[in-house]
């Protein structure tokens, strides 16, 4: 009889919990059409070079974690295409590149469950289903190993650092970066970086049969970017 009661008391435990983190995480709407972020006027150079905006139908931010899932290893992987950010480059003299802030509608990433998306924009995870925790930002600081001339079809690699804003906690976090000159109005390429969730305070909801989530996050971006 305990062991009957204390399973029904687990059992509308659960409900609860998944009740909670249904309806608070929301549509997954995003609140407002993400648009490109400027460049700063007070950045020296910042418009002498050609501008490249970030196409959203040929991008996207996405981020993956290991976790065990029901006693197996599984790899959740998200992705969103809701991603913003240009940069402004003279082809014949890279390191003068201004970048813009980069800018990634967290609300509308998506996994291969519907449930577990609506648990990420709940507050234990990264709480995007509030307006003010929606949008992560990337506002670059440095860049090292950026020189030279582009020529069409030659991979160049570098890394960007910059401030990174996710759930209202903003870190120092360095991307390593690929990106070739498709042509002379397009580039593509992308961007590698390992977060660990406790640096921005994102947490594990405890869902059965969720274990040994783990600490370290690699987050991508995969972009294409045309002349403006």
């Amino acid at each position: 009889m305990i062991a009957w009661i204390a399973g029904a008391v687990l059992a509308v435990g659960g409900a609860v919990v998944a009740y909670l983190f249904w309806f608070a995480g929301g549509s997954g709407e995003a609140s407002a059409e993400l648009t490109t972020p400027g460049l700063a006027s007070t950045t020296p150079g910042a418009f002498d070079g050609k501008s490249f905006v970030i196409d959203q139908s040929q991008s996207s931010a996405s981020f993956e974690i290991q976790e065990v899932l029901q006693g197996q290893p599984n790899i959740v992987a998200g992705a969103t295409d809701q991603v913003a950010g240009q940069v402004s480059v003279d082809l014949e003299d890279l390191s003068g590149a201004v970048f813009s802030d980069i800018v990634v509608n967290a609300r509308t990433l998506r996994t291969d469950s519907e449930r577990r998306d609506r648990a990420i924009r709940g507050p234990i995870i990264l709480n995007s289903a509030s307006n003010e925790f929606e949008l992560i930002t990337l506002s670059v600081t440095s860049v090292d190993g950026l020189g030279g001339s582009a020529t069409v079809g030659a991979t160049i690699e570098f890394t960007i650092t910059g401030d990174l804003t996710i759930k209202g906690t903003t870190d120092s976090v360095t991307f390593d970066v690929s990106v070739a000159l498709v042509d002379e109005s397009t580039i593509e390429g992308s961007a590698t970086a390992h977060v660990t969730r406790s640096r921005f305070g994102i947490g594990i909801p405890n869902v059965p049969g969720v274990a040994d989530v783990a600490e370290e996050v690699v987050i991508n971006l995969d972009f294409v970017a045309l002349a403006g």
